[in-house]
């Protein structure tokens, strides 16, 4: 499932005492089996432009195609919604069941399945984020851990069978085990079913480890799109957008202008130390 975005501009209160301009001119494009990291500082635009991704705003400026579908045509948006499932911060604030099963539940009852089908998704999308249904299945949602709670949140999105997944911030607030958890359980549903993902993310670290591409915006404006290696290069341009790099990334940037020859498009601890060890080697052989 394809998204292709083109000329997209958004003006909140358009004509009103409060006009602000939330987008200009986005152009972009998410193939099947992308996995996209947004960045961007707060205010830059990417709650916004990820509205778009599952039609929940329709442009008014530009056109937004998911799957070949014009979406301001205003057809087969329920359809649409449905395959690209969106995860927002915090998300474990919408669970509102007594049980975790019933939560996860909610919206494949809503397509009015059969109840073998819905009790089917319910376990199966638990068992993608690496829940036990036996265990959590007769449980209140509320009684999780913070992880738990993120993870049966995400479960209930998955059990929509989506094929894009757009997760805003899915690690925040969670201590550094939850946050490890939480963004592997991410990678491997990618990796393992196929999904199209888009990481919405604060943290360069987050988007280093796991985006293949970046989409960087400021001010509303997409100023970059590109593989995450280039994207991270530009180092001195992201810190002028609040943004920084990966603290890898500065390492390595601060050792090449110490005269070490490494690359400077490192930006992940492994990455790193490989290429650490083959600059030792180097130096070796002198």
């Amino acid at each position: 499932m394809s998204i292709e975005i083109n000329n997209l501009t958004h003006i909140y209160d358009e004509n009103g005492p409060q006009e602000t301009l939330a987008l200009k001119d986005i152009n972009l494009s998410i193939d099947d089996g992308d996995f996209i990291g947004l960045i961007g500082h707060t205010g830059s635009g990417k709650s916004t432009l990820i509205q778009y991704f599952n039609a929940l705003l329709i442009p008014d400026y530009g056109s937004v195609y998911i799957n070949n579908i014009d979406t301001s045509e205003k057809k087969d948006l329920k359809e649409i919604r449905q395959k690209v499932g969106l995860v927002f911060q915090y998300p474990e604030y919408q669970l509102f069941e007594e049980t975790v099963k019933d939560d996860v539940a909610f919206g494949p009852k809503n397509l009015n399945l059969k109840k073998e089908e819905i009790d089917n998704r319910v376990r199966e999308s638990l068992a993608l984020v690496g829940i036990d249904y036996q265990e959590v299945k007769d449980r209140s949602p509320f009684s999780l851990s913070g992880g738990q709670k993120r993870r049966v949140a995400i479960a209930g999105v998955l059990a929509m069978k989506p094929e894009i997944l757009i997760l805003d911030e899915p690690a925040a607030g969670l201590d550094p085990r939850g946050r490890n958890e939480i963004l592997t359980e991410i990678k491997r549903l990618h990796e393992e079913i196929g999904l199209t993902v888009i990481l919405v993310s604060h943290s360069m670290e987050d988007v280093a480890r796991y985006a293949h591409r970046l989409f960087v915006l400021c001010e509303g404006e997409l100023v970059y799109s590109g593989e995450t290696r280039e994207i991270f290069t530009r180092a001195e341009k992201l810190k002028e957008m609040g943004l920084g790099v990966p603290q890898v990334t500065e390492l390595m940037q601060r050792l090449r202008k110490k005269g070490f020859n490494v690359r400077k498009d490192i930006f992940t601890v492994k990455q790193a130390s490989e290429e650490l060890m083959r600059a030792k080697r180097r130096c070796n052989h002198v």
